[in-house]
């Protein structure tokens, strides 16, 4: 540890922690910063700058956030659901919700202490996360039972201190049935059949070192330490389908290459224009009357629109007034999605060799909303759903996965699709992590038994975010498909595996 600067005290990094290099002796300081506004500067940290940040992303959606501090040395989020009716736990290094037992059945930890820190009060929240109170009640050692629930008690009563008497009744209200569900958790019996991962942040070396890696750190294809993930990209789908009837309109109406670029690149300011405005007061203008659109291009534009949760509305002036349509997190989530698919289109446009007959992206019968499974992952910015997302800068990594690693896309409602092609994309660095050698397997019986639909070789992704599409060798319907990666362009630079995303389409049965 090392004393704190005062241009790290302001920002509340008043423990500071020092590194020595083992080979040049070089300083590192790392600052546990407070302040979140100067994480998202810094973007470094551990369990408790995530938390932090999370928190705050989740406050400035309109979500009731509390950070939850593990005395055995962790911190994750809780957040209220309305819908549920209970507190919810998010642990935003784990990429987890949900799943309170995480900590005790999956990372093996010898709880004492969880304790809430909201705006309103301080809460023992111990009981949420353990089966085993009784155990748990004997590592309890800092203070008796009352005096510590006195304790939390007055810090909660001052921090209400102001509140209007109908604030105070809501409260202890809600209060009082999370005290009941408490009560009724620690009593419930843990379902065997539900498997938790051990530890997945963090060097493995150190989760190790803590008896946290769980109990399967193999990379079998029956085995993964990582949980099956659902895909939210029913938008990603809507979007490309959009793209779709657009440069179809094109087609259909040889509309010139430099028309047709004039009237991408007026999207893209238009996209552009929108994401940089407050995600709930979303508004710009398209001028219909300058690009002269005819009906049926304001048509396709119209569903391009709806696919991202806006509305185009025309006024007196001839301008078309773009606003929110919905959810403005649905918005804030596929705008991204939309600004890198018009981006790939333009660069594909201005290519020299460019034919728009031949055009690979993008395309319908795109597969969404299916499950997910992986060999491995960076958590938390690497995980699985990231290859699906729709989004250029997010990727899928495996650690360990240069020297072969897999993962497995079950198709939702078990329904069969014929594989026709799927993309893979680059990712944003590193080409030595790009996949090189790899298979792709088909499953009609959601996993139970493979077959070989396509192989590759030798394949050289030459620049990021470089897009290739493969028509499938094999077709048959299939309700799973398993990408089997064998090794990386350069194994010996890299122990990791990266993917930028991976576009799956076929026709259903």
């Amino acid at each position: 540890m090392g004393p704190a600067l005062p241009s790290e005290i302001k920002f509340g990094g008043t423990r500071v922690e020092l590194y020595r290099c083992n080979f040049c002796s070089s300083i590192t300081r790392f600052p546990r910063y407070n302040d979140p506004q100067k994480l998202l500067e810094t973007r470094r940290g551990r369990c408790g700058e995530w938390a932090n940040c999370f928190t705050l992303y989740c406050r400035a959606f309109g979500y009731e956030s509390r950070l939850i501090v593990d005395f055995t040395d962790h911190v994750w989020t809780e957040c209220f659901s309305h819908f549920l009716g209970r507190w919810m736990h998010l642990d935003p290094c784990e990429g987890l919700y949900d799943n309170p037992l995480l900590y005790e059945k999956g990372w093996n930890k010898k709880l004492n202490y969880t304790i809430a820190i909201a705006k309103d009060g301080v809460y023992d929240v111990t009981k949420r996360y353990t089966r085993k109170w009784h155990e748990v009640l004997s590592r309890r050692n800092i203070t008796t039972e009352a005096s510590a629930s006195a304790i939390l008690s007055s810090i909660t009563k001052e921090c209400r201190a102001g509140y209007s008497f109908e604030a105070l009744s809501v409260l202890e209200h809600r209060d009082k049935i999370e005290a009941e569900e408490l009560e009724r958790g620690i009593h419930l019996q843990i379902d065997p059949s539900i498997s938790l991962p051990g530890r997945q942040s963090g060097a493995a070396e150190w989760r190790k070192a803590r008896s946290e890696l769980g109990s399967n750190e193999n990379s079998s294809y029956t085995h993964s330490s990582c949980p099956v993930r659902i895909c939210v990209d029913a938008h990603v789908r809507n979007i490309y389908n959009a793209f779709v009837l657009l440069l179809t309109h094109f087609l259909d109406n040889d509309l010139p290459k430099a028309k047709t670029a004039e009237v991408l690149e007026m999207l893209k300011r238009l996209l552009l224009d929108l994401r940089n405005i407050s995600f709930r007061q979303r508004r710009s203008f398209l001028n219909q009357n300058a690009f002269r659109f005819s009906e049926k291009m304001m048509h396709c534009l119209q569903e391009l629109f709806s696919a991202i949760s806006l509305k185009g509305e025309l006024e007196n002036d001839g301008k078309v007034c773009i606003s929110l349509a919905g959810d403005p997190v649905h918005t804030s989530i596929a705008l991204p999605v939309a600004i890198d698919a018009v981006d790939e289109i333009i660069d594909n446009y201005k290519s020299a060799n460019f034919s728009a007959k031949d055009v690979q992206f993008p395309k319908v019968n795109r597969l969404c909303s299916g499950r997910v499974l992986a060999s491995g992952e960076e958590l938390p910015i690497g995980i699985a759903t990231s290859a699906f997302d729709g989004i250029h800068l997010s990727k899928w990594e495996e650690p360990n996965g240069a020297k072969g690693c897999w993962l497995i896309y079950k198709v939702i409602d078990d329904q069969m699709y014929d594989l026709e092609s799927y993309d893979l994309t680059s990712a944003n660095d590193a080409p030595e992590r790009d996949p090189m050698d790899w298979i792709v397997e088909g499953s009609d019986d959601a996993g139970s038994s493979w077959s070989i639909l396509d192989k590759r070789s030798s394949q050289i992704f030459e620049k990021r975010f470089l897009r290739k599409t493969f028509r499938v060798g094999t077709r048959r319907m299939c309700n799973a498909f398993r990408f089997h990666f064998l090794v990386v362009r350069d194994a010996k630079a890299t122990s990791r595996f990266q993917i930028g995303s991976i576009d799956l389409y076929g026709k259903s049965s």
